[in-house]
């Protein structure tokens, strides 16, 4: 027979007037967290206490009980309940509920009725404020009166645009709150749907890649363009910008690409006719100019314009009110507001005196021009005072020639506004073959190498000699090309716009550094030139010899057609050969110099089995077989992750393996043989082209 469990009898309650109330020292919450004693006292004071007080009788020495309560759970609101007290907002004498516990212990009824008590679930809380805002309460009101952030009630409230699917799901504990949160960035429940199923069967999937999933069309709010026009110019034209709970209002997602390359044209419109009220010729104005824009075009100088002796005496007292204040605060003190303030009024007005205009000589900015373009943070690029060669002075230019020069340029600067460069896309999804890289891929990826080899090469003074050796041993030895005195020259290819912001990467920021600065260097006139070389050091002569050597450098992939349309690739296939070489005498590794598969260099403009492949290559068989499954767009999305930091390489980018070959030698001739210094010249060959 199973014996009945005891029946449950719970604690008694009653109304105790608060004056009979005090603290008891056995409650166990210590540390002060959370909703503050005066907020609380607030929210009591708005809507009453809520959940009663657990009190014990308090017993005197004698055994017998004083009539006084002390409270062991509860102290938070009856140190409320004592500040409505002293601020006379409470009679001191009104009745408390509260639970009277007779048995147990103190310190557990405190330590139970804190551990035990679980917070409102995000979604609880989210369809409560609901709640209140369709019985007529504002996101401030519902803030104020829970505490809470106004931030926080619109995160909750934003959860409504997500599928109510997503919310049974998540409600469930299928996904976390961040995945969730995630997902509000966008109002279409049928795409949140089908990223969901999409993405739910795989390991756990951070935040950032559903967000990036639903936004893959549109534009990131700290693309380079958007910085350049600015959200505000974007929402004022009626564009719409996509957010989630993470985004504040100076991030999130662009969703009309078209307008945004509109304004942008606009403004850079805009801008070149500004410019080209300077006086000069012509303004070429892109969100990317072609790489090596700038070679082939006489570059002028100007002069700075000097102060005059008013913003000269102006900029002297300026630097000596900042010096006395920095003295009188160098022993790193906070600075007093008021001195801050003027510190910064001082250097704001300081800026326009120490960074002065260049003026130009009027003839030579007629007949110069300007290049505009985009930086990598969106602000502006622009280089002033380029010649094209058609432009130059004739020797025997008459006054005629300059007045027919001077009416061509009143009649206003020719001003170029191009648009961003679109990449070409990839073949069909469909392909079930590996098939061979496309011919633009290639040529893009090669122009990619083509700069960061010219960068290694100009870094490698001796391995530049030695090309510059190669090539003169080719004309010497194997002439075929214009007769002349020493005719030696740096044919430089050219890349234009094969690949996408190829003016922005590493390698053609260093290289075009490396040229301005030797540029400076280096006087026009032939005869003073020679003084100039002369009289550099060794090491000063072999870099600039490195520099000039890697411009020459073609590893570029340029299908030529002859006639009949037939493509000639035997010269292609020398040229790569020779690339590689140099290539492996520099060291050049182009996953140590940087490049990385992404969607928008590799992975977006390949068929699935090849990007299949890549995975393989470098993560094995079985992290190729999890992305099987997918579209292309997401395969090449997870591919990239999974790509980062392995160092593959697509083939046009890696560098020959050579195969070391056995074979038995013959025994040299004697006069060869007994040659130590030649046997040891041809280790060390051995060793270099190695």
């Amino acid at each position: 027979m199973t014996k009945s469990l005891p029946k449950l009898v719970l604690s008694s309650s009653r109304d105790i007037p608060f004056s009979q109330l005090v603290l008891s020292q056995k409650n166990v919450r210590r540390v002060k967290a959370g909703l503050s004693i005066e907020d609380l006292a607030d929210d009591i004071y708005r809507r009453t206490l809520l959940q009663s007080l657990n009190v014990r009788a308090v017993v005197g020495d004698d055994g017998k009980e004083t009539g006084q309560f002390e409270v062991p759970a509860g102290g938070r609101r009856f140190r409320a309940l004592e500040l409505l007290v002293k601020s006379k907002r409470m009679a001191k004498d009104q009745p408390v509920p509260c639970v009277v516990r007779e048995a147990g212990i103190a310190e557990e009824d405190s330590l139970a009725e804190n551990v035990m008590r679980v917070g409102l679930h995000p979604l609880d809380q989210f369809r409560a404020f609901s709640a209140l805002i369709e019985a007529g309460l504002s996101e401030d009101d519902i803030a104020a009166r829970f505490f809470v952030s106004g931030q926080t009630v619109r995160q909750r409230l934003r959860l409504a645009s997500v599928s109510p699917s997503l919310l049974d799901v998540y409600g469930e504990d299928g996904m976390s709150l961040e995945q969730l949160m995630a997902f509000s960035v966008t109002d279409n429940h049928s795409r949140q749907e089908q990223v969901w199923e999409q993405i739910n069967q795989g390991q756990h999937v951070p935040a950032y890649h559903i967000r990036r999933l639903l936004t893959e069309d549109a534009i990131a709010a700290n693309d380079r363009r958007v910085r350049f026009i600015g959200i505000d110019a974007y929402t004022e034209a009626g564009g719409y910008v996509m957010r989630d709970l993470f985004s504040s209002d100076e991030d999130g997602w662009l969703q009309d690409p078209a307008l945004v390359e509109l304004l942008v044209n606009e403004k850079l419109s805009e801008v070149a006719q500004e410019i080209g009220g300077e006086g000069w010729k012509w303004v070429e104005a892109a969100i990317d100019l072609p790489f090596g824009c700038e070679r082939g075009k006489r570059r002028i100088t100007g002069t700075t314009v000097p102060l005059t002796d008013e913003e000269q005496a102006r900029l002297d007292a300026l630097i000596e009110e900042y010096d006395a204040i920095g003295e009188q605060y160098r022993d790193g003190c906070d600075l007093p507001d008021e001195v801050d303030t003027r510190l910064t009024e001082i250097d704001a007005e300081m800026t326009p005196l120490t960074s002065r205009p260049v003026a130009f000589d009027p003839a030579e900015q007629a007949r110069a021009g300007v290049f505009v373009s985009l930086a990598h943070d969106g602000r502006l690029r622009i280089d002033r005072g380029y010649v094209r060669p058609e432009d130059e002075p004739a020797a025997d230019c008459d006054d005629a020639t300059v007045a027919a020069e001077g009416a061509d340029q009143a009649s206003g600067p020719a001003i170029t506004v191009a648009g961003q460069v679109q990449d070409e896309r990839a073949a069909d999804d469909e392909d079930d073959v590996i098939r061979p890289l496309p011919d633009r891929l290639v040529s893009e990826l090669t122009a990619v190498r083509t700069v960061a080899l010219r960068d290694a090469l100009a870094n490698a003074p001796e391995a530049a000699f030695t090309a510059l050796l190669h090539a003169l041993c080719l004309s010497l030895f194997r002439s075929h090309g214009q007769s002349g005195c020493v005719q030696i020259g740096v044919t430089q290819a050219w890349l234009g716009n094969i690949a996408p912001n190829l003016r922005e990467t590493a390698w053609s920021v260093a290289i075009q550094q490396r040229h301005d600065q030797w540029s400076e260097r280096l006087p026009d006139e032939p005869g003073a030139l020679w003084d100039v070389l002369i009289a550099l050091a060794h090491e000063e002569q072999m870099a600039l010899l490195a520099h000039c050597v890697s411009q020459g450098v073609n590893a570029l992939f340029e299908p030529v057609k002859g006639y009949g349309g037939q493509v000639s690739t035997h010269g292609i296939a020398q040229r790569i050969d020779a690339a590689d070489a140099l290539a492996a005498v520099v060291g050049l590794d182009m996953a140590e110099a940087g490049w990385t598969p992404t969607v928008d260099n590799y992975l977006g403009r390949v068929t699935k089995p090849r990007i299949i492949e890549a995975v393989r290559e470098a993560k094995g068989d079985a992290t190729a077989v999890l992305i099987e499954h997918l579209k292309k767009g997401d395969m090449a999305r997870e591919a990239e992750r999974l790509l980062e930091g392995t160092g593959w390489l697509p083939e046009p980018l890696r560098l020959p393996v050579v195969e070391t070959v056995s074979e038995e030698i013959a025994d040299l001739p004697d006069f060869l043989n007994g040659d130590a210094e030649l046997a040891e010249a041809d280790d060390a060959y051995a060793i270099a082209a190695e």
